[in-house]
């Protein structure tokens, strides 16, 4: 018995310490806590995928699925959730006792945390020490734009964006900072998603967000391609939301001529006439402007597509615009295609994307150009349009045509055709290492047919009996970028190390065939060897084919502790085939620095700052020729240089340009300082940027003596060019309330540049200035000088001080007294004024009444001069056979013109301005108003609506600055097509 017992208690001390084992198991089975969950996205109510959902404190978190839920157990039932999802406020949850929390988390599109897209990958705004830029969509200038640059048109400093023409077909004109090369190009290099692009690519309705790297500390991980600068457009995407999206947008827009020039009319050379003036009245009444203009009404459809699960996730795009222009015949219609497809797997180590982007502008029209409204300005207004039989009224007199001729007796037909094509893999193997391969294909192609029937111009008074032409183009590139991007945080130490691989190539072929006197002009283009010229050896056929390569090593380092002092190194290793065989490589480093002033100890009881950041950086980039073999000495076969030979005249085999094997490209050295701030918890942000960058071994052509060369001029690196600047940028949320809120902005800068060198001490060449721009017949003299030491812009000209007796200009000699422009020479012309503006400024306003939005945008420039070529050539009466303007006759320095047409700075006008750019009302119904309508908004939209200036031409931002007119800016042209102004309705709308 007793054993028996023994037993038992044995037992019973063993069931005891079981239980007791037990118990802390039980316990924490009775405190642990499941709490689901789901969450939204505030602004459309769409389900997140992918949230961070932690228990604040420990090391206890979660992720929502693909269908934005959440399972997370706490053992506090009071505990707090902390939700973080990049692009998104964090936010903070308090259970008090719940089981089920629903949360709806707010879009981040403001503050430090702010994602901002940079080289090769991201940062948080707070963490950037280089000068960049970032516009996100709901501050995009709303209604009709052209393209991706109008979207950020006056809302980054520093970015002058201009619309210098009115036609359909033409582009926005785009300088950031001043002008960087002479040869090569000053334009921002385009990435779309990565890749090469334009500011076209995509649709304006397609793009998410715009980032503009401005210094070259920023833009020196791109090395030669970003001397003007780098625009990095990142189009929208499925960021993970579980619930399918459908958006449809639409416009319907009306335009008309922004400034209509006031010219004679039929009763006033009647009126002339009496008074005893030469003019000629042939019994009409016609307005040719008038003719020639048209009321266009064009549209705009845009339809997206989110959709799929966090796994896999689909963004469609399809986007038709027709565009028609205020000159008959005149448009262009454009369709861009796109899809974006990401799939992730193995638990989302490995991401996928790929990108398909095709489109297609077209345009039929016929020959309203800047020279048909030329025709128009200087055509008789008393003159018919048709003759007795119903022809085309001609007259006999120098480069004088009917415009209508022009214009419905020409055919220009234009096809261009693009389809990108991109790829990419990123890999995470371990925690903090991403392993990326991106790829892409990027094909376009050209064709172009124009002709003219046998009532154009170019047979009624040139006997050429029909003309048609017929060209193509196609260009080709490859892209491929291999990255390895590793971050890291040790307790308040955070870095990150990049490094990466970069090749590119391109081919460009052309080709092009002209033909004239045919038997019938009904072929157009489509029968080009039915022309007699080809027969006569009067025909033309020309082709072209080129190609380059581009490879470039990259590497970058950021490191900040604890996001209170920051650094930046990056370096880039770039060889190209374009540059000579001694120097196809070259090196571009940079660093910067900042400091996060406001997170020191002494700036704690500073409440009214809520964020101060102090910046310097340092970068090199470079600039590639524009054309590549230039290094290298060409031949070519010439019937111009040829000789008889066995009597037959043999084509000449000549040089056409010499050896360089010491070409290299241009390097650009910037130097950058900035702060950035906030106050009042960020109400009121904004930075200062004070820049000057130092342009080295420009490419310039020189004239070289022959022999011991093969050729009087050789491409060359010689002299220096210098730009600095200053820039600001302010952000006010002036009013936040229920009933109204109201967000302005304003940017302003100021650039002054100056050629400083223009020699090459190896050849011991050496150019003091070099003319550019030209005024075109019968005046026949360039615009523009640019002298080494001088600035750049400048209008070289005869000084003009008054009119003689005689109705003849007098003008102020070199030695400045005052002569008969008679008795004027070359050297008597001086420089008078600049074209470039001094300063631009920027300002935006958005307004919020319940529904209701309002947004105005103003910009201004001011500081420079407008050549103003309609005056010069239109404003004085000595030829009667054109018509002019009406203020012709005006007395100028109190005295009637009687003189030729000359270029003097009498035409050289002050060109500052202030435009009402843009404004747009909408109103967007409430929520749940229709069912299965998300989000539904109606608005009306003006755009170029008001001009403020003294300027007496057309328009003072239609003037050019690229191309031809790069160091001749500030003309306003003859030929030309005006600027218009537009009036816009549309809706948009998400199911």
């Amino acid at each position: 018995m007793k054993a028996k017992n023994e037993c038992y208690k044995h037992r019973s001390n063993g069931l005891w310490f079981l239980l007791l084992f037990l118990l802390p198991c039980q316990l924490y089975a009775q405190n642990t806590i499941t709490i689901k969950g789901i969450v939204y996205d505030s602004a459309d109510g769409t389900t997140l995928v992918g949230v961070s959902v932690n228990e604040k404190g420990t090391t206890n978190a979660s992720s929502t699925d693909n269908k934005g839920s959440f399972i997370l157990k706490v053992s506090n039932p009071n505990a707090q959730l902390v939700f973080s999802y990049l692009g998104y406020k964090l936010q903070e949850v308090s259970l008090n006792g719940q089981n089920t929390v629903s949360v709806k988390l707010e879009p981040e599109s403001r503050g430090l945390n702010e994602v901002v897209v940079v080289g090769y990958g991201t940062q948080k705004r707070g963490e950037v020490t280089s000068s960049i830029a970032t516009v996100k969509s709901e501050d995009f200038t709303k209604g009709a734009v052209r393209d991706a640059a109008q979207l950020v048109q006056g809302k980054v400093a520093g970015l002058r964006i201009t619309t210098p023409s009115g036609d359909p077909t033409a582009s926005t004109q785009i300088n950031l900072r001043g002008l960087n090369s002479i040869n090569g190009s000053s334009e921002p290099l385009v990435l779309v998603d990565g890749i090469p692009g334009s500011l076209n690519t995509v649709s304006p309705e397609d793009i998410e967000s715009i980032d503009v790297l401005k210094d070259g500390s920023a833009a020196a991980i791109y090395g030669t391609r970003a001397t003007g600068g780098v625009i990095l457009i990142t189009t929208r995407k499925n960021r993970g939301k579980s619930k399918a999206t459908i958006e449809y947008t639409n416009y319907v827009n009306v335009q008309k001529i922004a400034r209509r020039p006031e010219l004679m009319t039929a009763d006033d050379y009647r009126r002339l006439i009496t008074e005893g003036k030469n003019y000629t009245d042939f019994g009409s009444n016609t307005d040719w402007l008038d003719e020639i203009l048209q009321n266009p009404v064009s549209q705009n459809h845009n339809l997206s597509f989110f959709g799929g699960t966090g796994t896999t996730n689909l963004t469609g795009s399809v986007n038709y615009r027709n565009w028609e222009g205020i000159f008959l015949r005149t448009g262009q219609e454009r369709l861009t295609i796109r899809a974006d497809l990401n799939h992730a797997m193995f638990d989302d180590k490995l991401k996928t994307n790929i990108q398909v982007i095709n489109r297609t502008t077209s345009s039929t029209q016929g020959g309203a150009d800047g020279y048909a409204y030329r025709q128009a300005m200087i055509r008789n207004p008393t003159d018919r349009i048709l003759t007795e039989d119903g022809k085309w009224q001609e007259r006999a007199v120098y480069f004088y045509d009917n415009p209508l001729s022009r214009i419905n007796e020409a055919t220009n037909d234009n096809t261009f055709r693009e389809m990108r094509v991109s790829g990419s893999l990123d890999y995470h193997p371990i925690k903090d290492l991403s392993l990326k391969i991106l790829a892409s294909n990027v094909q376009n192609n050209n064709l172009n047919g124009n002709s003219t029937t046998f009532d154009h111009v170019n047979t009624t008074k040139s006997q050429l009996n029909g003309t048609a032409s017929r060209s193509t183009y196609s260009n080709k590139e490859n892209l491929i970028e291999l990255t390895a991007n590793y971050t890291k945080s040790i307790n308040k130490h955070n870095f990150t190390l990049l490094g990466g691989y970069s090749w590119q190539d391109a081919t460009f072929e052309n080709f092009s065939a002209y033909n004239f006197d045919f038997p019938t002009d009904a072929y157009t283009w489509n029968q080009l060897e039915a022309g007699s010229a080809l027969k006569r050896g009067l025909a033309e056929m020309t082709s072209f084919k080129s190609k380059w390569q581009l490879a470039g090593f990259f590497g970058r380092l950021t490191y900040n502790w604890n996001e209170k002092y920051l650094f930046m190194a990056s370096v880039r290793r770039e060889g190209s085939s374009k540059f000579g065989v001694n120097n196809q490589w070259g090196t571009f480093p940079a660093a910067s620095i900042g400091w996060r002033i406001n997170k020191e100890n002494f700036m704690r009881d500073i409440a009214v700052v809520s964020d101060l950041k102090l910046r310097a950086g340092y970068g090199v980039t470079g600039t590639i020729a524009n054309e590549p073999y230039m290094s290298q000495s060409s031949y070519d076969f010439t019937y111009n240089e040829g000789a008889f030979i066995n009597g037959k005249w043999v084509q000449g085999f000549v040089p056409t340009r010499n050896f360089n094997p010491d070409l290299r490209w241009e390097k650009k050295k910037e130097y950058n300082v900035g702060l950035d701030f906030g106050l009042l918890e960020n109400r009121v942000t904004g930075s200062l940027d004070y820049y000057t960058r130092n342009v080295e071994d420009l490419l310039y052509n020189f004239p070289v003596p022959v022999p011991p060369y093969l050729t009087g001029n050789m491409f060359l690196n010689a002299g220096t060019m210098k730009n600095s600047g200053f820039e600001a940028l302010l952000n006010v949320k002036a009013v936040d309330s229920k009933l109204l809120k109201w967000n302005t902005n304003l940017t302003y800068s100021t650039n002054k540049n100056k050629l400083v060198d223009l020699s090459n001490k190896q050849f011991d060449v050496t150019t003091e200035f070099f003319d550019a721009g030209y005024t075109g017949e019968p005046i026949q003299s360039s615009t523009h000088r640019v002298k080494v030491g001088g600035p750049i812009g400048q209008f070289f000209v005869l000084k003009s001080v008054g009119v003689d007796d005689n109705g003849k200009w007098l003008v102020e000699n070199k030695d400045g007294q005052v002569i008969p422009i008679a008795e004027s020479t070359a050297e008597d012309r001086q420089y008078y004024g600049n074209g470039i503006p001094k300063y631009l400024l920027g300002w935006n306003n958005s307004f919020q009444i319940k529904n209701f939005d309002l947004q105005v945008n103003i910009r201004g420039a001011f500081g420079h001069d407008v050549l103003n070529m309609q005056r010069m050539y239109y404003e004085n009466p000595v030829n009667k056979a054109y018509n002019v303007l009406k203020t012709a006759y005006d007395p100028v320095y109190g005295k009637q013109l009687n003189t030729d047409l000359v270029y003097v700075s009498h035409y050289i006008e002050k060109g500052d301005y202030i435009k009402i750019d843009n404004i747009t009302l909408g109103y967007t119904l409430p929520k749940d108003f229709i069912k299965k309508i998300s989000n539904l908004r109606i608005y009306v939209s003006g755009l170029n609506l008001f001009t403020i200036t003294k300027y007496k031409g057309l328009d003072p931002e239609g003037v050019s600055y690229s191309g031809d007119f790069t160091f001749a800016p500030g003309i306003e042209h003859r030929d030309t097509y005006p600027t218009t102004r537009t009036f816009t309705a549309g809706l948009n709308v998400s199911f």
